[in-house]
């Protein structure tokens, strides 16, 4: 296959991490990777000869200008989770570097979103701009902009569900960072009934889909609009699976949501407009989420077993 040259931003990150890796073991493309801090890289850039370290700030992008006329495949997994900069980073400066790739010669560019603006049908969800946080909001402002570039016919979007991973050799993901502390409330968590579902997928898993479109853009008659994640899951089976992996019996449950809201009311706690729509829309699921199963290849991580073995959680039998 032709090598290609590959920009990647957000390498350093727990979803970076595992595309770069997945790239230098199994292609030749010759990478440039934008890094702000390259002492958070775990992997080695020294393995190939064809790899270059561009240390720099999304904020000052316009200085590969001329770089980026040549590339081919461009992956946007830089983002800013809160302060300042989100909207800065977030919008202005990805919607920048894309419009910077030439159409004439890039093939594809592969931005990542998140699924948390979608609706349960693929739509844009309005309560994601109007209550969303900052990182929400310029996801949902960024996507919004992308149908005004010249090379919107060629960018792949991927809109990863809850994502897990990390490890010696990668940086945790947030929410694979509270899997023991999750683990530990199970005793309490046991006795309640959630009514409510959800994706996850895990970051070697993206990587591998990340690298399948890479030699393998979508055609124009297939979707560029990706929501990565496992087959939908209730909140229940979740509490199930894990109790069963962590010999925990199940008695008696009660409705969690109406306990939650009842705790919030008594106390008076302060909880966001985005985590109260959250608790009462619940079933942030889509209709057709893709995993490398969807493409051919070995899915890494597609249970919750998975998760809890990956994360380092002992199972427990039953004597």
């Amino acid at each position: 296959m032709t090598s290609k040259r590959i920009f990647v931003t957000g390498a350093s990150g727990c979803i970076g991490h595992y595309i770069v890796e997945a790239l230098l073991q199994e292609t030749d493309h010759e990478l440039f990777l934008l890094v702000r801090n390259p002492e958070k890289l775990k992997f080695d850039v020294q393995t190939r000869p064809n790899v270059t370290l561009l240390k720099s700030d999304m904020r000052d992008i316009e200085q590969y200008r001329d770089l980026l006329k040549t590339i081919d495949c461009a992956i946007l997994a830089a983002t800013a989770w809160g302060g300042d900069e989100v909207y800065e980073i977030n919008v202005l400066k990805n919607l920048q570097l894309l419009s910077m790739l030439d159409p004439q010669v890039c093939e594809q560019a592969i931005y990542f979103s998140t699924e948390s603006i979608l609706d349960r049908q693929d739509q844009l969800l309005p309560e994601a701009e109007k209550f969303g946080s900052a990182y929400v909001r310029s996801k949902y402002a960024c996507y919004q902009k992308l149908a005004e570039l010249d090379l919107f016919p060629k960018i792949t979007m991927l809109f990863p569900t809850l994502v897990f991973g990390g490890g010696d050799r990668y940086p945790y993901s947030h929410i694979s960072s509270g899997v023991a502390d999750v683990v530990k409330w199970t005793k309490l968590i046991k006795f309640f009934h959630v009514d409510g579902s959800f994706h996850f997928v895990h970051g070697r898993d993206i990587a591998q889909v990340v690298r399948h479109l890479v030699d393998h853009p979508p055609s124009e008659n297939q979707p560029r609009k990706l929501v990565l994640g496992s087959e939908k899951i209730t909140v229940n089976q979740a509490i199930e699976e894990v109790a069963e992996y962590l010999n925990e019996r199940l008695y008696f449950r009660l409705p969690l949501l109406w306990l939650a809201e009842f705790f919030i009311f008594l106390f008076r706690i302060q909880v966001s407009e985005w985590d109260r729509f959250s608790m009462r829309y619940r079933h942030f699921t889509h209709p057709n989420p893709v995993s490398p199963a969807t493409f051919g290849l070995q899915t890494y991580c597609a249970t919750i077993y998975d998760i809890l073995k990956l994360s380092g959680i002992p199972r427990k039998r039953r004597r």
